[in-house]
C-alpha cells in the first residue's frame, strides 16, 4: 500500500518536471522564434535593383566632343559631385586587373552565392584565437556583398559594424547573387567602386591615376589598382606594400615606386585631347552628352599648331592669346575651331573664336563692294588720299592712315588692296552710313544693333564690334559668289537657303583686288605672309589702339580667319597685319592645300575687262576688271582747276579753344582753300578778310564766326561756322 502510494507520488513529481522542461523549451523555442523573427526582420536588407536598371541609370560626369569622324576632340565636365566616365563593360577591361582585383577581394567569387562561408568561418576563427581584435575588417565581405553597399550605401554607414550589419550585408549580397550574374556583379563593381579622390569607377581610376584605358593597364597597374580598394586615401608604402602582397612580388622595387609615382599624382594624364575646349564649353551642356561636329580633327590640329608656333615666336611681351576658324566654302561647315591655345594667356578661358573684338579695317571689302556694285565706283575709280576732316553730330572726325602719310591720287585697287583709311572714308561718304550698316547685318554682323548714326564715318575703319565666326562667313560670301548662308557646326544639320547678297560681279572684283601682290606692294611688300604659291585673296586688319590683329582670306574652297591680340584687352606690341595674324592665316592655307594648289575663280557674266591707263597717278597702265557697263579706258584724277573751290579748314562746325598761355598775337587759325581760287575772297563775319589764294590767318575772338567764300562776281560759294573759346 506504502509502495504503490509513494511510485504514484514519484510519477507525479516526474510528470511535472516533464510539464516544467516542456514549458522552458517551449519558452526557449518560442524565444528564439521571436530572436530570430526580429533577426529576420531587422537585417532585412534593402531592395537591389536589376543589373538593366543600374545600367540604365549610370550618368558620367563628363559630355563628349568629337569630330566628323567620330574621332574624340574634346570632353567637358558637367557634374562636379565625383567624376565619372562612360560605363566600361567588362570585355574592355584588362584580365591584369580582373584577376587582381577578384584574387584580393574575393578569391572564391566565381563559386560562391554572394556570401564565401569559408571565408565568414576563417575570420570568426580569427577573431576568437585573437581575443576578439585584431582581423581584417572586410576579409569576409565578397564583391557582391560591397556592390549591395555601393547600390544601397545604407548598408555601408559609419557605425554598420556590427553581426547584424554583417547579415544584412550578406544577405543584399545573396539576394544579388541571385538575380545578377556573376559577370555582371563584376563589372558593375568595376564601375561602381569608389577610388582616390573624386573618381570612381575604373574608367575616372584608370584614366585620372594611370593615364590609361582601362583595356591598357598592365600587371603593375592591376596590383597597384587591387592595393587601393581597401584604403583608396593609402599613403605610397602601405600602397606599395599591400601591391606587392597582390602581385606575389620576388622584387617589390619597381612597384613601391609606382606606387609613390601614383600617390603624387604626377602619372596622373587625362586622356582627353583637349583640341576644342572653346567648342566643347559652347557645346556640351549636360552629362553623358555625345556630339558630332564638323570639326575635322586633322585641320584642327594643324590651326592649333600655326597658333602656337606665331605666338610663341612673337612672345607674351608682345601678344599672349589667338584665335583660328576654317570654314568649308561650299557647305558652310566649320572645319576648325581654334577658341584659343594658352600658353601664357591670362585669359585662356575667353573664347576669342566668339568674342565681339573692334572689326579694323577687315571690313572694307564689303564698303567696296557696295559701292562697285552699285555703279558708283569702279576698281579703276580714282579716290584722293589726303588729309580730310569731316563734321559729325559728336565733333570732327579726321581719319588717318596707318602710316599716317597720304598717297595722293589712288585707285579704287589700290586704296584696298593697301588698305589705305582716307579712301575708305570718302567711300563711305559716297555710299552711306545707314546702308553700309545694313549691308553688314545682312552678311551676319549681328553685333550691330545700332542704326548708322551711331557708328558714324568711322564704321568704314572697322569701329564696330564684330566676331571671328562672323567674320569668316562675311568673306566667305566673297568665295561664294556673294552668295551667303549660316556656319555649320554639328554634322547632319538641315541645309539653310541661300540669299544674294552681293552681286557676284562686285564680289569677283573685290576678291580679285585682294588677291592682287603687285596693288598691295607699296603697304606690304611684294613677298609679304599674304603672298602665296596659288590664288587667294586677304584682307588683314588692326583695331583702334593696336588691341586686335585679323586676317581673313579665302580660296576656292575654304575661308581661313584669324585674329590674335590681348583678350585682357591691353595694346599688343610692335605686331601689325603682316607680323600678327597673317603669319597663321598663311600655315593654316598652305597646310590646307598641300598638294592641292587653290584655283582662280572663274570670271562670272556681268564682269568685262578693259586695258586702263591711269594719268595722274603713280599707277602703270594694266588691266582692269568692271562691272558690265562701267568700262573705262582711261580714268584720272581731276586737276585742281577742275575741282569746286571750297573752305577745307576751318571745318564747319569746329570749336577751338584760345590757350591763356600763350599771348593773344602769336594765337593764329589758318584758313586753306582747295580748287582755282583766283579772284576768290574770303568773308569773315560779313567783312572782307583778303585774298582767297593769299594763305590768310585768323587773330581769334571768341565767339561764332561765319566764314564765307565768294566767287569774282560776288556769288557765295561755300560758307562754314566755327566757334572760339
Amino acid at each position: 500500500m506504502t509502495s504503490a502510494t509513494e511510485l504514484s507520488l514519484y510519477q507525479m513529481v516526474q510528470q511535472q518536471r516533464r510539464f516544467r522542461l516542456f514549458d522552458a523549451v517551449a519558452w526557449v523555442a518560442l524565444a528564439a522564434l521571436i530572436m530570430a523573427t526580429a533577426a529576420h526582420l531587422v537585417t532585412k536588407p534593402p531592395a537591389m535593383s536589376a543589373y538593366a536598371d543600374v545600367r540604365a541609370a549610370w550618368k558620367p560626369s563628363e559630355a563628349w566632343l568629337y569630330d566628323r569622324d567620330g574621332r574624340l576632340l574634346d570632353t567637358e565636365r558637367i557634374d562636379f559631385e565625383r567624376r565619372r566616365l562612360a560605363w566600361v563593360p567588362l570585355k574592355d577591361i584588362s584580365p591584369a586587373v580582373r584577376s587582381a582585383v577578384v584574387r584580393a577581394e574575393d578569391r572564391r567569387f566565381w563559386a560562391h552565392g554572394g556570401v564565401d562561408w569559408l571565408a565568414i568561418a576563417a575570420a570568426v576563427r580569427a577573431r576568437l584565437t585573437m581575443g576578439g581584435t585584431g582581423g581584417r575588417s572586410r576579409g569576409a565581405s565578397t564583391l557582391p556583398m560591397q556592390l549591395a553597399a555601393f547600390l544601397a550605401p545604407e548598408l555601408a554607414q559609419p557605425g554598420q559594424r556590427g553581426w547584424l550589419a554583417k547579415l544584412r550585408q550578406m544577405r543584399a549580397g545573396q539576394a544579388l547573387a541571385a538575380h545578377w550574374t556573376h559577370e555582371q556583379m563584376l563589372e558593375a563593381y568595376f564601375n561602381l567602386v569608389p577610388l582616390r579622390g573624386e573618381a570612381q569607377g575604373i574608367g575616372a581610376g584608370a584614366n585620372s591615376l594611370f593615364g590609361k584605358r582601362p583595356a591598357e593597364m598592365s600587371r603593375t597597374d592591376a596590383a597597384l589598382f587591387a592595393g587601393l580598394l581597401p584604403n583608396p586615401a593609402a599613403g605610397a608604402k602601405a600602397l606599395g606594400d599591400r601591391a606587392c602582397r597582390i602581385a606575389h612580388a620576388k622584387d617589390c622595387g619597381a612597384i613601391r615606386a609606382a606606387a609613390a609615382t601614383l600617390v603624387s599624382g604626377e602619372r596622373a594624364a587625362r586622356l582627353d585631347p583637349a583640341l576644342a575646349p572653346h567648342l566643347a564649353t559652347r557645346l556640351l551642356d549636360k552629362p553623358g552628352k555625345r556630339v558630332t561636329t564638323t570639326i575635322d580633327r586633322r585641320i584642327q590640329i594643324l590651326a592649333i599648331q600655326a597658333m602656337r608656333r606665331q605666338l610663341a615666336g612673337l612672345g607674351a611681351g608682345r601678344v599672349r592669346d589667338g584665335a583660328v576658324v576654317v570654314l568649308d566654302n561650299a557647305s558652310g561647315e566649320v572645319l576648325a575651331y581654334v577658341g584659343g591655345v594658352g600658353l601664357k594667356s591670362t585669359a585662356a578661358a575667353v573664347d576669342g573664336a566668339n568674342a565681339m573684338r573692334q572689326a579694323g579695317s577687315t571690313l572694307k571689302p564689303h564698303l567696296y563692294a557696295q559701292v562697285i556694285e552699285r555703279g558708283w565706283l569702279t576698281a579703276a575709280s580714282i579716290l584722293d588720299d589726303s588729309p580730310v576732316q569731316l563734321d559729325t553730330a559728336s565733333g570732327l572726325y579726321v581719319p588717318k592712315n596707318y602710316d599716317h602719310s597720304f598717297k595722293g591720287p589712288v585707285s579704287v585697287r589700290q586704296a584696298l588692296a593697301s588698305s589705305l583709311n582716307v579712301p575708305a572714308v570718302r567711300t563711305l561718304v559716297i555710299d552711306d552710313v545707314q546702308e553700309f550698316r545694313d549691308r553688314l547685318w545682312a552678311l551676319g554682323y549681328h553685333g550691330l544693333v545700332e542704326d548708322g548714326d551711331y557708328y558714324g564715318f568711322s564704321l568704314a575703319l572697322g569701329s564696330a564690334e564684330v566676331s571671328l565666326v562672323e567674320q569668316a562667313n562675311a568673306f566667305r560670301t566673297f568665295a561664294n559668289q556673294g552668295r551667303w548662308s549660316p556656319v555649320h557646326f554639328l554634322i547632319g544639320e538641315d541645309a539653310d537657303e541661300t540669299r544674294q547678297i552681293v552681286s557676284p560681279a562686285a564680289a569677283f572684283i573685290v576678291g580679285d583686288i585682294l588677291a592682287d601682290a603687285t596693288a598691295r606692294a607699296d603697304a606690304f611688300g611684294a613677298d609679304s605672309a599674304l603672298r602665296l604659291p596659288f590664288w587667294a585673296a586677304a584682307k588683314t586688319g588692326t583695331s583702334k589702339g593696336m588691341r586686335d590683329n585679323w586676317c581673313i582670306g579665302w580660296s576656292d574652297r575654304y575661308t581661313v580667319a584669324v585674329w590674335v591680340g590681348n583678350l585682357e584687352g591691353d595694346s599688343m606690341r610692335a605686331v601689325s597685319g603682316t607680323s600678327g595674324a597673317a603669319p597663321v592665316w598663311r600655315d593654316v592655307m598652305m597646310a590646307l592645300h598641300a598638294g592641292h594648289p587653290g584655283k582662280p575663280p572663274a570670271m562670272p557674266g556681268g564682269v568685262e575687262a578693259r586695258r586702263i591707263a591711269l594719268p595722274g597717278t603713280r599707277e602703270p597702265p594694266r588691266r582692269e576688271y568692271f562691272v558690265r557697263g562701267t568700262a573705262q579706258t582711261e580714268m584720272a584724277a581731276a586737276p585742281a582747276a577742275a575741282r569746286r573751290p571750297r573752305i577745307t579748314s576751318p571745318v564747319s562746325g569746329s570749336v577751338y579753344a584760345i590757350d591763356p598761355d600763350i599771348p593773344g598775337d602769336r594765337q593764329r587759325l589758318a584758313v586753306t582753300v582747295s580748287g582755282a581760287v583766283a579772284g576768290h575772297r574770303l568773308i569773315l563775319d560779313k567783312r572782307l578778310a583778303g585774298d582767297a589764294d593769299a594763305g590768310l590767318q585768323i587773330v581769334p575772338q571768341p565767339g561764332s564766326h561765319v566764314l564765307a567764300l565768294v566767287d569774282p562776281g560776288g556769288r557765295t560759294i561755300d560758307r562754314v561756322r566755327f566757334t572760339v573759346r
